[in-house]
């Protein structure tokens, strides 16, 4: 069943960037990111009050702070991924986002002061290489002229939004990860109103007219309900089930899953194109492995103190 849940998450969040893309055609990415999180945000609330009761919607006094992890990793991820969405290919915004990992450690490192190991630094080198033959459309001398946009940029950005919200959850270890999620969405979809609210009032951004809203209800609906509600809750169920590290595994799948929608759709990447997505997949794979490891021989160093100990009493 974790398997199921975390394959499901990873191909949901696939076909995201997509359906995203495609709405983004008639609707902008602000307006758009607030009316699916009105609905998104609204759907967990209301199953959170339902399973954990209406007191589990109380914030006990850290709702500045639940507000601001919510701003970074709902407005701040669809506010700025999405933007950059419409100005950037499907297949390179979710090659981008599989990064995730890789800059978490960059991020805790910053954090902790405790350097990641070569092989991290080197996993994450390939991993950029990879990105940036995608990005150039397998044309890496184009690269230097300019191929990365200011829109692939304003995806990593948003990676990094989300990365400091993940590593937020750790301080709200109390919390389930439905509740954490559902407090931080409507807390978080408060800033994504107002940004959005003042990016019409500026002119940077146009709010839809009915019409255009009816012609993207379908995207909407997807983006909302499988995109942000039920992917959600299978990926916490994978990580309770088979543990971050696997379900990590299997984020993997996200860009692997955009370029088969994408091909199937009439894209035919080059040769060199779809070298450098094999090398960045190859190069996450590669990094969760290692980190695996370097994890195991942890706990093997731990674990043998205390069986020297039992044998000890035992003699």
């Amino acid at each position: 069943m974790g398997v199921l849940f975390a394959t499901t998450t990873a191909v949901v969040w696939g076909g995201q960037f997509v359906v995203g893309k495609s709405a983004l055609e008639s609707v902008d990415a602000a307006p758009l990111s607030t009316i699916r999180y009105a609905v998104a945000a609204a759907l967990w609330l209301v199953v959170l009050a339902v399973l954990e009761g209406p007191r589990s919607l109380r914030l006990d006094g850290r709702g500045w702070r639940l507000f601001w992890l919510g701003s970074l990793g709902f407005a701040g991820f669809n506010l700025l991924a999405y933007t950059g969405l419409a100005h950037a290919r499907p297949q390179s915004a979710s090659l981008i986002v599989a990064l995730g990992p890789l800059l978490t450690a960059l991020v805790l490192w910053r954090r902790t002061r405790v350097r990641p190991s070569r092989a991290t630094f080197a996993f994450l080198g390939v991993a950029l290489v990879g990105v940036a033959l995608v990005v150039s459309e397998g044309h890496p001398a184009t690269i230097v002229e300019g191929a990365i946009g200011w829109g692939d940029g304003l995806v990593l950005a948003g990676v990094f939004s989300f990365v400091l919200y993940s590593l937020g959850a750790a301080e709200f270890g109390h919390l389930s990860p439905l509740r954490y999620t559902a407090l931080t969405a409507g807390l978080g979809w408060l800033t994504m109103a107002a940004a959005t609210t003042v990016l019409v009032g500026v002119g940077l951004s146009t709010w839809p007219s009915a019409d255009q809203l009816r012609d993207v209800t379908p995207q909407i609906a997807y983006l909302a309900i499988p995109g942000a509600v039920v992917a959600v809750l299978t990926w916490n169920a994978a990580i309770g089930a088979i543990g971050p590290q696997n379900a990590v595994l299997f984020s993997n799948l996200i860009p692997v899953t955009t370029f088969v929608i994408e091909i199937v759709r009439g894209y035919r990447p080059n040769g060199v194109e779809v070298a450098g997505a094999a090398l960045t997949i190859a190069a996450l794979v590669a990094n969760n492995l290692f980190a695996r490891r370097v994890q195991a021989r942890r706990e093997e160093r731990v674990a043998e103190p205390e069986f020297e100990v039992e044998l000890s009493k035992a003699a």
